[in-house]
């Protein structure tokens, strides 16, 4: 019988990790993780139950997903050789770190921001520094490169939006940083088609631009794709070190069909953005509620009263958002992922009856 002492084996950087927090909680209003509240259309799924016929499922996927990268090259205009295809974008953020990021290396991360740069990071025996975001959640680009060339950083996240504030940092500071930044910056704009700002362009001029973009916010988000678009150099060093077979043929399928057929997903989008202005015309109606600026499919706002409440409040009513108030900047702070017509009706219903103690 062994008695192995695993903790003394565990790396350093790793036991000292805490998981990724999800609120697993059962509720009938899943408004919490920035997901599209709207499955595939019939159409799309009616394509992929055609396909699906074909599919040889005891053979390997394809492992460079021709295919979906062919779609997307077209659709953005832009080369195959460009293009990596990851298990989710959270994927390209670890090849990205282990390509480029030696262990005890410093990556810079704006705080708040997406909190996976720094577990995936840690994992890795990769530091993290934090330039926090001022009252409306934006950086200064001069702060944040003197802090790169101090801590000698190969690596720059930003978030584009940035999840959880939901704002579009300043264009003229995040061109600043890719102008002068000697490393590589990833933009992740995993919600672009909610704002539909993009330095996908850049590309081209800037060989240390990299653009990471997710399938998760519309509509795909349990086939697991994300995509990451770069000079050819810097996808030719990702794909040494992506696994063989990283995204399975059913995803790679859907993904593909959904990129030819964007058409039927733009109007899903129009919907949410057109919810996303009546959400927030809603919630500033409430005195005791503050809504920040969006070009999400989020909305972050703070609340007088105690969030954790609200939350426990929302959730007694069948209502899921997402509760960082125990970030120490997101103090009383909810993020709530834009519904259908009844969920957010429903949730805006049940913060007003908080808000006027009506519980």
């Amino acid at each position: 019988m062994s008695n192995v002492d695993l903790e003394k084996l565990i790396k350093d950087s790793v036991r000292s990790l805490k998981p990724y927090s999800i609120e697993n909680i059962r509720s009938e209003v899943k408004l919490h993780a920035n997901e599209s509240p709207f499955p595939p259309t019939k159409e799309l799924y009616d394509l992929f139950a055609a396909s699906l016929k074909k599919f040889p499922l005891n053979r390997y996927p394809d492992p460079d997903s021709k295919n979906l990268k062919e779609s997307i090259a077209k659709r953005l205009g832009t080369k195959v050789d460009h293009l990596v295809i990851g298990n989710g974008s959270d994927e390209i953020i670890l090849l990205l770190l282990q390509v480029f990021c030696m262990e005890e290396d410093t990556i810079i991360i704006p705080d708040p921001t997406f909190a996976m740069y720094a577990i995936i990071s840690q994992s890795l025996g990769i530091k993290t520094k934090n330039i926090p975001l001022n009252s409306n959640w934006d950086f200064n680009a001069s702060l944040l490169l003197e802090a790169a060339e101090k801590n000698k950083s190969r690596l720059i996240f930003l978030s584009y939006p940035n999840n959880p504030t939901g704002n579009c940092f300043s264009e003229a500071e995040v061109r600043k940083v890719i102008e002068q930044f000697e490393g590589i910056v990833v933009l992740d704009e995993a919600y672009y088609d909610f704002s539909k700002k993009s330095f996908i362009s850049e590309i081209k001029n800037h060989n240390n631009l990299v653009i990471l973009r997710s399938f998760s916010k519309i509509g795909l988000a349990a086939m697991r794709v994300g995509f990451g678009v770069a000079n050819p150099l810097i996808i030719q060093e990702i794909n040494k070190v992506r696994l063989p077979y990283n995204s399975n043929m059913l995803s790679q399928s859907f993904a593909e069909h959904l990129v030819n057929n964007f058409q039927v997903v733009q109007k899903q989008i129009d919907f949410i953005l057109k919810e996303r202005g009546r959400l927030v015309d809603e919630l500033e109606k409430i005195n005791s509620i503050t809504v920040f600026p969006t070009d999400s499919n989020f909305i972050l706002f703070k609340t007088e009263r105690s969030a954790d409440e609200l939350f426990t409040h929302l959730i007694y009513n069948g209502i899921l958002v997402r509760n960082l108030s125990s970030h120490p900047k997101l103090h009383n702070c909810l993020r709530v992922t834009v519904g259908t017509i009844n969920e957010n009706d429903r949730f805006i219903s049940e913060v007003k009856a908080y808000a006027m103690g009506d519980e």
